[in-house]
């Protein structure tokens, strides 16, 4: 599935399966984060991002730092969702995104992510390489 990139963000469709929902049909409030998650990973590799990559090259991975999040409205098992992803905020070791998902354009679930680029040996937060860093820049500025 490939999130549609305009200007800063991203928007990346999700159906919602029985395996994403409770006994009642709803999602399962931490399946909003798992959805969050996927987008963000969708359109960091449609921006040429691949993490494996990072972590291959130059030992460095996106850790989820904090979360803070707000439930709106339910999502239900066959709802068609799209989950919005924008940076926010942009540092040389971090990044957040607020993401949002929608259905039909309805509002259910707001979330800020704040995420840190860190060295998986060492466990201490590193600077981007410069070239992700740049990519990232691009898309941030567009957003001013």
């Amino acid at each position: 599935m490939q999130p549609e990139i305009a200007a800063a963000s991203s928007a990346l469709p999700i159906r919602v399966y029985y395996e994403d929902t409770d006994a009642g049909g709803v999602v399962y409030y931490a399946n909003y984060l798992r959805f969050c998650e996927r987008a963000r990973t969708e359109w960091l590799r449609a921006l040429g991002v691949e993490q494996q990559a990072l972590l291959d090259s130059a030992g460095i991975a996106f850790v989820v730092r904090s979360v803070k999040a707000d439930y709106l409205q339910p999502a239900r098992l066959d709802d068609s969702l799209q989950v919005v992803s924008r940076i926010a905020a942009l540092r040389r070791a971090s990044l957040v995104f607020d993401q949002e998902i929608r259905r039909d354009g309805q509002l259910l679930f707001t979330a800020q992510v704040l995420i840190a680029c860190i060295d998986l040996h060492r466990q201490k937060p590193v600077p981007m390489p410069a070239p992700l860093y740049t990519n990232l820049q691009a898309h941030f500025e567009k957003l001013a």
